[in-house]
């Protein structure tokens, strides 16, 4: 493989690439879904090409196939280069890179049980498993359940000399339970982190301990009062969290995106370089801090499309909105002298763009509990799990539901709600923060589905979380 990378690489350089890179990456994939007592589909997928991007006259050209031999490899660079000639033709600026040093280096997530190597049956027979116990609790009508499994093999090269490999395996379940009655339905979900790490972060007995609980909450769903219309201080958990994360700080915080160089399906961003280091985001309790080193990290990949190294830095600190997530494209026009390592491709046939780093909420300094927070709230919501959201082109006003509502008086649960939505504008409710849980309730969930560019590109990341509480938020006006 090494060999045709290189190949690739010189016919670049020979027809006159002033840069090029080269990524051969192979995808195994492997999606089960069950429902009730059946399984209702298996996806399974090996998949291996490669991917040439140079820069010639100042101009981005990319080309790929999944054809590994020489004479193709050669065909593709010739391609790639013959398309940034062309698009030189109409270039108004043309693309500069901020210096990153050359590595030969290999990485690896951590995987002690492959999980490619563990039987299709005993996959399917957890979650079917798992179905049977939902629908054992009367009410419940429908039990769902998947497992989605992932290994990215990948051989990076570069005309700066950078030689980089990399093995990173995912692995996650999950499942939701559907109760019916009282001329409704409802659901009731459970999704442990997704990591990247081996099958042994499928954890069965977790799984199945859970089943129960959840159906009995999906039923409990149906009967529960309606969200009240006005305004609630409001505690999200961290599996709510890492969805507001995502759309209301990842995605504004993609320089691409900020600069308007990205506006197709997702919008530009209100969080213009013009408000770096000036932009009180949060509060002083608000500390959202990028991490593509962070052990599981669905983003943590050794290296990003780039070739640089991953890294740890702020995007929010104290409240104060400190930086982006950035290619080496994109990263000079801020004046920054190094990318933070944020460009990657979801496949070999993708040309790398700017996607939303590892990002979490940092847990709170001081010894607090879930427990003692609610304790602390006289009259909120307690809100578990995702479910529907939305956001304008700016990042700015959104709104977004959940999988559970619990009421809180006098600093107690009283009961479920349901059709619950809370709206805000980012900087307002991310200032409304007044409490972040400590470190023993962080918990590093994960984005399986983001989308972005035209063609559309998918990728993962984790925004982790410990519950949080946001004084006086508007709740119930989707009704």
């Amino acid at each position: 493989m090494k060999e045709l990378a290189l190949l690739a690489l010189d016919t670049a350089q020979r027809l006159g690439a002033e840069y090029a890179d080269v990524r051969i990456l192979q995808n195994l994939r492997q999606n089960i879904s069950t429902e009730d007592t059946r399984v209702s589909g298996i996806v399974d997928t090996d998949d291996i090409g490669i991917g040439v991007r140079v820069l010639c006259q100042g101009a981005w050209g990319f080309a790929g196939s999944g054809t590994l031999t020489r004479e193709e490899a050669m065909r593709v660079a010739s391609q790639a280069v013959m398309i940034a000639k062309a698009s030189a033709t109409t270039l108004r600026k043309p693309v500069r890179l901020v210096p990153e040093p050359p590595r030969v280096e290999s990485f690896r997530s951590d995987c002690e049980i492959d999980p490619f190597q563990v039987s299709i049956s005993e996959k399917i027979g957890l979650l079917l498993r798992i179905n049977e116990e939902i629908l054992r609790h009367p009410g419940v009508k429908k039990a769902n359940g998947f497992m989605t499994l992932r290994k990215d093999i990948r051989l990076f090269v570069n005309t700066e000399g950078s030689e980089l490999s990399s093995e990173v395996v995912m692995s996650g379940a999950g499942y939701q339970a559907t109760a019916v009655g009282n001329g409704d339905a409802k659901s009731r979900s459970y999704q442990p982190p997704v990591l990247t790490r081996g099958y042994e972060n499928i954890d069965a007995d977790d799984l199945l301990a859970n089943a129960p609980r959840v159906a009995e909450q999906a039923v409990q769903h149906l009967y529960a009062k309606e969200c009240p219309v006005g305004v609630k201080d409001l505690i999200l958990d961290p599996h709510n969290l890492c969805l507001t994360i995502h759309e209301s700080v990842g995605h504004a915080t993609e320089l691409d995106r900020a600069l308007g160089y990205e506006e197709s399906l997702a919008g530009r961003s209100f969080a213009t370089p013009d408000k770096l280091h000036h932009l009180q985001y949060g509060s002083e309790h608000v500390n959202l801090i990028a991490d593509n080193t962070l052990p599981g990290g669905l983003a943590t990949h050794g290296f990003d499309d780039d070739g640089v190294a991953g890294q740890r830095w702020a995007i929010v600190e104290n409240g104060l909105f400190q930086g982006y997530s950035t290619s080496r494209e994109v990263a000079g026009e801020i004046g920054l002298e190094r990318s933070v390592g944020g460009c990657r491709a979801d496949h070999w046939g993708s040309i790398p763009i700017v996607r939303i780093p590892n990002l979490s909420l940092m847990p709170g300094e001081k010894p607090l509990s879930l427990e003692e927070l609610i304790s602390d709230t006289d009259d909120g919501i307690y809100i578990e799990g995702r479910g529907s959201y939305s956001i304008d082109q700016m990042r700015c006003n959104f709104q977004f539901g959940g999988d559970a509502f619990w009421e809180i008086k006098g600093g107690r649960i009283v009961g479920m709600l349901k059709n619950v939505t809370y709206q805000s504008m980012t900087t307002e409710f991310w200032n409304s923060c007044d409490a972040v849980c400590d470190a023993r309730f962080w918990v590093p969930n994960g984005i399986l589905n983001c989308g972005k560019g035209d063609p559309m590109q998918i990728s993962q990341m984790t925004h982790g979380a410990a519950p949080a509480r946001f004084r006086n938020i508007r709740v119930g006006g989707a009704r």
